[in-house]
């Protein structure tokens, strides 16, 4: 990828690429990424108007454009092709691929946009690419085999497709929570991101109504390391935003974590409030930093 700065990746807002009305809401909001949907959210048949809608609310908006992405139909279907030589045109922030079955759909992605790039005057290799690793029984097998992937700068998982593709009835207990392989899938995910150096971006909450199920769940899986979560409705937004955004007493304490190695050089563990500290500390204290933009 070319050393160009991308957009914030803590929302990730799907819109239907059939609704012109959906998109520009999506679009005019306070998702970090609008995702506009070719695949599931529209019926075959249409399709191919959705492919001209996406590229004409494009070309409509260049200001912007690095955080409109789009999510394309997987590549073991009749519709990829299609969708890419619609939508490249317009020059999108960013594609989604779906269903994946392992490393070499995300390399033949590459050709194919490589090609569309340069036929359409675009800078070769620039446009991005998050990958949804968990959706086919296959690729739960080759999540760790990301790194290095081109165009790759985040996986995400998902529970549904997972679920028709292993012939399961339901992906949920009888509490709601994720089955066993629904949260091996979600830990397989983060484990491949944290591999390749990317982030992980959590899966949709389907029940846009319960925000603070939602909030709870965000909050939770930020703590295992995930650095965003794809929405489906604009009312998840804020809530996702700010379980993704660290608090003022998170980058003080790691600000002081920082601070404290900074003026004992060399140290490879320290005293801090009673208990001691080691680099992984450091490490996780950068991070949270970058990640809010004072590092």
């Amino acid at each position: 990828m070319p050393d160009t700065p991308l957009p914030k990746m803590r929302s990730w807002l799907f819109a239907p690429g059939d609704s012109e009305k959906k998109m520009a809401k999506a679009a005019e909001g306070t998702a970090d990424i609008a995702l506009f949907d070719l695949e599931d959210a529209v019926a075959t048949e249409n399709k191919a108007v959705a492919r001209q809608m996406v590229h004409d609310f494009l070309k409509a908006n260049p200001s912007g454009r690095e955080r409109l992405w789009v999510r394309i139909n997987p590549l073991d279907g009749p519709y990829t092709l299609d969708d890419l030589a619609a939508i490249m045109p317009a020059r999108p922030g960013g594609i989604m691929l779906p269903k994946v079955y392992g490393r070499q759909d995300v390399e033949l992605l590459d050709h194919y946009l490589s090609a569309l790039e340069v036929a359409n005057g675009i800078e070769k290799g620039s446009t991005p690419v998050i990958v949804l690793i968990t959706e086919t029984a296959e690729a739960m097998f080759h999540t760790g085999s990301y790194k290095g992937a081109p165009r790759v700068i985040a996986l995400t998982w998902g529970a549904e497709d997972l679920a028709d593709s292993i012939g399961a009835s339901s992906n949920r207990n009888p509490d709601g929570s994720y089955g066993f392989t629904y949260e091996l899938a979600r830990s397989l995910c983060l484990l491949g991101a944290a591999t390749a150096g990317v982030p992980a971006i959590e899966t949709i909450q389907g029940d846009f109504r319960d925000l603070e199920g939602l909030k709870a769940r965000a909050e939770k899986v930020r703590r295992d390391g995930y650095r965003g979560m794809l929405a489906i409705h604009p009312a998840q937004v804020d809530v996702i935003n700010a379980a993704f955004t660290p608090t003022e007493e998170e980058i003080a304490e790691a600000q002081a974590i920082v601070d404290i190695f900074a003026a004992n050089p060399g140290v490879g563990a320290i005293g801090y409030k009673g208990g001691m500290l080691d680099r992984p500390y450091l490490s996780r204290a950068e991070q949270l930093l970058k990640s809010a933009g004072r590092l």
